[in-house]
């Protein structure tokens, strides 16, 4: 499976981003390392792999590869390349998908927003004694992160190339329309409550880029509206595919379920994550920099 990221390698002629926990296999780390873990949200923390879990990781890779790097060794990221790293931040649905998941009200889910942008604004400002969630990438480090143990944040450390993506409209992924209760459908036939969540979770997002980007001379942010992308492709479904491909009654991996002969053919595998057409056809999008803010090429960040 092909993912977006692996995409946006792709389009700079760069490797593949290696799995973090991959390390005892020798992996070369130069283009960058992958922290991220299915399931991730910023809140709450201290549950693995939550995000503090992976910032713990993600500093640990640093020193020691910086360690390493002293000593000789060639497969690990220099100094230099912590630096000039690109810190991409993709966080928030499963914060939302989860408060929808315990059953709670439309109005508690929009209420714990703000706690969610706290804990990503804590990532690459200092505000108080936290931070909390970034990717980063040199070319290419992918992470999670956030924790309260007063670290330095990311700016502090010296990252300065920000690329923020904002959460898809939740409320179309075919598992969370198989399995709610409530079917409060819009025109598109998905869930109305936890799109509108979505999209003020990325209002707020916005405004904490626009914020970030005031305060922050010395860095570049872009913004990207993933939302706008993906309500594109499920909008025009019929232009790029048939309906989602997903059964609640039988989940990928468990007795009964099968692979798609022609999976290209469907925007999701398996209900939440999207086919590698899909991705392709949402990394080309991220590419074309009609949905970012500024309009940055993607290979800007290579200098």
């Amino acid at each position: 499976m092909v993912l977006v990221d692996d995409h946006r390698s792709q389009s700079l002629n760069a490797s593949l981003l290696v799995p973090y926990l991959d390390a005892l296999s020798g992996t070369s780390f130069t283009n960058g390392a992958n922290f991220a873990v299915v399931g991730s949200s910023t809140l709450p923390k201290y549950v693995p792999f939550s995000l503090n879990i992976q910032l713990m990781q993600f500093r640990r890779f640093k020193a020691r590869s910086l360690e390493l790097v002293t000593a000789g060794a060639r497969n690990f990221i220099s100094d230099e390349g912590f630096r000039n790293a690109l810190y991409l931040i993709d966080i928030g649905q499963n914060d939302l998908a989860d408060s929808f998941a315990k059953n709670l009200s439309y109005a508690q889910v929009i209420k714990k927003i703000p706690s969610f942008i706290t804990e990503i604004e804590n990532a690459v400002k200092v505000r108080g004694q936290r931070i909390l969630f970034v990717t980063a990438k040199f070319p290419f480090i992918e992470i999670s992160c956030s924790n309260d143990l007063g670290w330095e944040n990311l700016h502090n450390e010296g990252a300065r190339k920000f690329w923020v993506h904002n959460t898809g409209p939740l409320g179309c992924l075919p598992k969370i329309l198989a399995l709610a209760q409530k079917k409060d459908l819009d025109s598109l036939g998905c869930l109305s409550s936890y799109n509108t969540a979505a999209r003020l979770f990325n209002e707020a997002l916005l405004h904490l880029s626009q914020k970030l980007r005031s305060e922050l001379k010395d860095s570049t942010l872009v913004y990207v509206d993933i939302y706008g992308i993906k309500h594109d492709l499920i909008t025009n479904a019929a232009k790029y595919g048939p309906p989602y491909n997903f059964d609640a009654r039988v989940t990928c991996g468990q007795p009964g379920y099968q692979v798609c002969d022609e999976g290209a053919r469907y925007v999701s595998w398996d209900g939440i994550h999207h086919t590698e057409a899909a991705n392709k056809w949402i990394a080309s999008k991220i590419l074309s920099m009609a949905y970012s803010t500024p309009r940055t090429p993607f290979d800007f960040f290579r200098h």
